[in-house]
């Protein structure tokens, strides 16, 4: 067992020259360096994801209400779905209107763009 230990020890110590020699480079896949950018990047995406989802629920609330077949429950239901959605899609378009307006003031010292 001692053998083992000391032949690994030797081993490490033998190749740690090596390792500590290799240049790595490493490039980065953002292609972006500056967090500022980053994150206007990653919360412009997030309200597009959510833009998404507002559109596929106004379209469900749109097919509810279509297929209820007089059902005064699924008409209330759809309806609602439509309002939620269209609220929703109003609001991530003022969150993204604010967001692009700070950003642009951030990056550019302007808010016109």
């Amino acid at each position: 067992m001692k053998k083992l230990v000391v032949s690994l020890i030797g081993l490490v110590a033998a190749s740690t020259p090596l390792i500590v020699a290799a240049q790595v480079t490493l490039t980065n896949p953002l292609g972006e360096t500056d967090p500022r950018i980053i994150i206007a990047r990653v919360i412009q995406g997030a309200l597009s994801v959510s833009g998404s989802i507002a559109l596929l629920m106004f379209i469900y609330g749109g097919v509810l209400w279509l297929t209820s077949a007089g059902k005064s429950e699924q008409v209330t239901k759809g309806k609602n779905i439509l309002i939620w959605a269209v609220l929703g899609i109003v609001v991530i378009a003022g969150a993204y209107v604010a967001v692009a307006a700070i950003f642009n003031a951030v990056l550019a010292g302007n808010v016109n763009g």
